[in-house]
């Protein structure tokens, strides 16, 4: 069904989101080839249903097969926490065991001790990131003693889109947020951005923070994870091509996503708009 020939790493997101992903990827394996892929047209996904989400990155996942990765990476937390764990138990043995899909969550999680002292996080996320509970369940089986907060900020992800996380009208939707999930607990010592638009708002959430709370943001982790996997799998490592390129695709407009990815990425990209189904 799909090519056996070597392929780049795939990177998939809802939308605009996980370019801060694929930026710390191509940032620490600038050898390797890359395909970003944003379903832009169905964007956002936060507020929708598992079974939508899942439905969404399967068409999105075989897209990227279709255009021959071999390894795939949800550079989406909602698609990681709604739709992971269905595609590789369910769909990869299907469609070819020897590929590999991978996402977010899991390789923030394992390294939760490291990031707080106290052993209380709070996880800021869409809703439906944080109604999935995905880092709760994740964390509370790898680390039991570790308290976890979960604060859905469903207008965080419009403000970056908008091109408004600098402005001062995010001031009350970051501070509002932060207020209420350190009344929640206290003991917080360690936020982890756990949507990938977030990053672009991480100056304005440490203006409302004590200094004694941490800001974690996921791409550098999930770059060394990357790394990681594939030192532990050179079976994957020969199966990608590595001519430092890159492709955009995206499922709505490539002008608007070209222009969208200069706030990301700080440069300009050529896109080519793809249909996905």
């Amino acid at each position: 069904m799909f090519s056996k020939e070597a392929g780049p790493i795939g990177i998939f997101d809802s939308g605009y989101g996980g370019l801060t992903i694929f930026d710390k990827i191509r940032e620490q394996m600038p050898e390797y080839d890359f395909i970003y892929l944003g379903d832009n047209a169905r964007a956002p996904y936060g507020s929708r249903s598992f079974d939508v989400v899942y439905r969404f990155t399967r068409q999105a996942v075989i897209k990227l097969f279709e255009e021959g990765c071999q390894l795939v990476i949800l550079a989406c937390n909602t698609a990681s926490a709604k739709a992971l764990r269905s595609i590789q138990q369910i769909d990869l043995p299907q469609l070819d065991p020897e590929r590999r899909v991978l996402g977010v969550i899991r390789p923030t999680v394992e390294i939760i001790p490291e990031i707080t002292s106290s052993g209380h996080v709070g996880i800021l996320g869409t809703a439906g990131t944080i109604h999935s509970h995905s880092y709760s369940i994740e964390i509370g089986r790898m680390f039991p003693a570790v308290q976890v907060t979960g604060e859905a900020c469903p207008m965080w992800v419009p403000l970056v889109e908008n091109e408004e996380f600098d402005s001062p009208g995010a001031d009350y939707f970051v501070e509002k947020h932060l207020t209420h999930i350190l009344s929640v607990d206290p003991m917080i010592d360690t936020l982890v951005l756990g949507c990938t638009h977030y990053p672009l708002l991480e100056d304005k959430i440490k203006q409302f923070l004590p200094e004694h709370v941490r800001v974690f943001s996921q791409g550098e982790r999930v770059a060394e994870s990357l790394k990681e996997y594939l030192v532990r799998h050179p079976e994957m490592d020969r199966k990608l091509t590595k001519e430092g390129r890159s492709r955009f695709l995206t499922t709505e407009s490539a002008e608007k996503f070209s222009e969208a990815a200069t706030i990301f990425l700080h440069y300009p990209v050529q896109v080519e708009q793809v249909a996905v189904d």
